[in-house]
């Protein structure tokens, strides 16, 4: 691969965070991790060279593979050889209508997919945004695998008290896990930090409560580090301390209690107590 590299003259794209994996064990752990099946689609974020992608058609039904950078398609059709299940994209996964290339990846295919996976080694400086739309574009998800910081890893992974806004807004939609370590040394070129593989399994059953109304408290909650519920929430929410209180403790938090010490479950029930009261006196 790096001799494909270089003989195509791909320089990796700083403006793009590209940091190409050049292991091809690793490679291989990775796409294992997704689960993947001969009836699934997967699509991947941010193919690159193909280290992933190569192991991704053997495995999945078809490959939906969604690349930023122009130059570097040409590059990943000559790694993929001669497969012929997949589909390369050249456009922005931020902005791509992922149900749209659902639709069309079946008409190739031929029949629905049994399950839907998602495998990026992401540009770091879209990890949260790249994280966010996967979680929320509505398709019936199977699993997802990450290749981000270490540090955003253990971040997401996080339970209380070391929450965090990150952390809530993964664990809303799905059960995260940090599964293993990858070496700056098997990337080129190579990033100054660790790199960690991070796969979520989105809940099988949607939350209990609409993601707009949980994440308006959940901000609320998090919009003063390290002060208490009483104070953040009365702020965030336009409440006084005395309205602020009454809630939490029918919620049964303490009010003395901080944002990073709140899970999952404990945010919905707030968030629930607040909509209740809120569309009572509107």
């Amino acid at each position: 691969m790096s001799s494909r590299r270089q003989a195509r003259g791909i320089v990796p794209r700083k403006s793009l965070g590209q940091n190409f994996l050049t292991d091809d064990a690793t490679a291989r752990r990775i796409v294992e991790a997704a689960e993947i099946e001969r009836d699934d689609l997967a699509f991947e974020i941010g193919p690159g060279t193909g280290a992933l992608t190569v192991h991704l058609v053997e495995r999945a039904g078809w490959v939906v593979a969604i690349e930023l950078d122009q130059a570097l398609i040409p590059v990943l059709q000559d790694a993929l050889g001669e497969a012929r299940n997949i589909t390369v994209v050249h456009g922005d996964a931020l902005e791509v209508d992922f149900a749209g290339l659902v639709r069309e990846a079946e008409r190739a295919f031929g029949r629905p997919f049994k399950a839907i996976r998602f495998v990026a080694n992401l540009p770091y400086y879209i990890t949260s945004a790249a994280i966010r739309r996967i979680l929320e574009c509505g398709l019936p998800i199977a699993t997802i695998v990450l290749t981000v910081q270490t540090e955003v890893a253990e971040r997401v992974t996080a339970q209380p008290p070391n929450m965090s806004l990150l952390a809530v807004s993964v664990q809303f939609y799905g059960r995260p896990e940090l599964l293993f370590k990858i070496p700056p040394s098997r990337f080129y070129p190579q990033p100054e930090v660790e790199s960690a593989v991070l796969r979520i399994r989105p809940h099988a059953q949607p939350p209990d409560i609409g993601a707009q109304a949980f994440f308006r408290v959940v901000k609320a909650g998090f919009s003063q580090p390290r002060k208490q519920l009483r104070n953040t929430l009365a702020a965030g929410l336009g409440l006084n301390k005395a309205q602020v209180e009454a809630i939490l403790m029918q919620s049964g938090i303490e009010p003395g209690r901080r944002a990073e010490t709140i899970n999952v479950e404990e945010w919905k029930e707030l968030a629930k107590i607040f909509m209740s009261i809120k569309k009572s006196v509107a």
